[in-house]
């Protein structure tokens, strides 16, 4: 199959991450975007991981300051679980809890104790309320260790932007797929305008137009490992709370629920599974503990966590809700639009867009396990979290699937958060590393065999440097403020 054209199904972030991902990587190929007038932009809040900036900024070497201006998001530095038996703890996108330090014995993960939840520069920085260190000028000290929360309607309207100016054609109609030998045959219109392409990106979200309904592609159910299949969705205009450079994620009882934090307004969802509580009791909980919530502004969303077997099927490439989803527990949807467009475009480009069968075979294998790791590690979070004792939680500590992660789960409950195993464990490719397993494990207060008592001289070294992170972070910017440097007029950009 050679491929010069590719139209994409789908004007919503997926398909527009896709098509901007692959006209910036292979110029050379006309991409055009079918965007259905019928269908709106789901106007949600969003978190990210710190897949999104370094695909965008250093992948595709957009310019950041564009996003920020049109995008207009805030940072997070990764999630704050309120969960498990602990008060709380703090997942980062720093990978913290491998490091050893010289002065030590173990890695940081043996030192975890309650009264001090951070154990590097990432996590005390949310511990204290902060974005970002401070420079002598003023500026915030930007890094790659971090995400964004963002609205989709600001998300997509710069993504607009970023494809026109990139050559991405973006067309408005109505179309129905006609199938051919090897897929998709054309993209008919109402009109009768027949759409044609050598090859097309399945962006129709849950629908999954072309590779569920038309390519009847079997589907990998994850409701094994992951209850939850809705979300009742609300939250409220900002007043005076602050601005949490994190995202937050909080137990309920048949479920979780998040926080995402925009400049002016909070976002709050509830996750939870049908089976154990109706929509208008789930969304009862979620206003007697979120009272600012309007009555009247929250909504249900269904979903249910699982893949298509393979996500490239002839000439059919699905992208994000349409070749999967799991639940929003780590953010990972804006992630692995990220993930299989850039191994798209990579597999187009390495095989001069005539791939064959081999390279087909080895992005759906890929793109799999991408999906299945998500999966696994969300697993992690049920199976272990005692916080409430409620029938929900009841079964995620007796039913939860762990799959893949069984093994690391092995591993810890016999020798602690070592970090020793991590390279046959988990592949290069997991976007949490051991490290993340590692944050929830300890997090979560899971036993181990092997518990670690610091020396005195371990346990002065420790707290002095915990009390120094403590300092240097609370000095730091906050987001409101980091917000306010950014848009001074004249900034210059590195």
């Amino acid at each position: 199959m050679k491929v010069a054209s590719i139209l994409v199904l789908g004007g919503g972030s997926a398909g527009l991450m896709a098509a901007l991902t692959l006209k910036r990587k292979l110029p050379h190929l006309s991409i055009r975007v079918l965007r259905s007038p019928e269908i709106g932009i789901i106007g949600v809040g969003e978190g990210t991981t710190a897949t999104f900036p370094r695909h965008f900024f250093e992948y595709l070497k957009l310019k950041p300051q564009e996003f920020y201006a049109q995008a207009e998001p805030t940072w997070k530095l990764g999630i704050k679980f309120i969960w498990g038996p602990r008060p709380h703890f703090y997942y980062s996108f720093a990978f913290e809890f491998q490091k050893r330090l010289p002065e030590l014995s173990r890695n940081n993960g043996f030192y975890y104790q309650d009264d001090i939840p951070w154990l590097g520069h990432a996590s005390a920085y949310m511990a204290q309320d902060r974005a970002f260190p401070r420079q002598p000028n003023g500026l915030p000290r930007f890094h790659n260790n971090h995400a964004f929360h963002i609205e989709n309607i600001k998300l997509v309207h710069w993504l607009e932007n970023q494809c026109a100016s990139s050559g991405v054609m973006i067309t408005d109609a109505t179309v129905q797929a006609e199938k051919g030998g090897n897929g998709i045959q054309a993209l008919v219109g109402s009109d009768g305008t027949r759409y044609t392409a050598d090859l097309y990106i399945d962006a129709s979200g849950f629908r999954s137009e072309l590779v569920g309904r038309v390519m009847e592609e079997p589907y990998v159910d994850y409701t094994d490992s992951l209850f939850c299949d809705r979300a009742v969705i609300g939250g409220w205009q900002r007043t005076y709370e602050p601005v949490h450079p994190y995202t937050t994620a909080e137990t309920m009882d048949s479920g979780w629920a998040w926080q995402i934090e925009h400049e002016t307004f909070i976002n709050r969802g509830y996750v939870y599974a049908s089976a154990h509580i109706s929509d208008d009791a789930a969304r009862e909980e979620l206003l007697r503990k979120n009272p600012k919530i309007p009555h009247d502004r929250t909504r249900v969303v269904k979903f249910r966590s699982g893949r298509y077997a393979r996500s490239w099927i002839g000439n059919v490439v699905a992208m994000g809700n349409s070749a999967g989803f799991v639940e929003p527990l780590e953010a990972t949807a804006l992630q692995m639009i990220c993930v299989e467009a850039s191994s798209l475009a990579d597999s187009l480009g390495d095989s001069l867009c005539e791939p064959g069968d081999s390279m087909v075979r080895l992005y759906n294998r890929y793109n799999g396990a991408q999906w299945d790791d998500i999966r696994n590690f969300l697993a992690v979070h049920y199976m272990f979290n005692t916080r409430l004792d409620t029938p929900f939680w009841r079964r995620c500590r007796t039913e939860t699937a762990l799959h893949g992660a069984a093994d690391i789960i092995d591993f810890f409950r016999e020798n602690g958060p070592s970090v020793v195993a991590g390279a046959a464990l988990v592949h290069p490719s997991n976007s949490f590393g051991m490290d993340g397993y590692l944050a929830l494990l300890v997090g979560q207060a899971v036993p181990h065999g092997k518990p670690y008592m610091p020396t005195p001289t371990e346990e002065a070294f420790w707290r002095k440097r915990a009390e120094g992170l403590a300092a240097e972070a609370r000095v730091g910017m906050g987001v409101v403020e980091a917000l306010k440097a950014l848009r001074q007029p004249g900034l210059q950009w590195g």
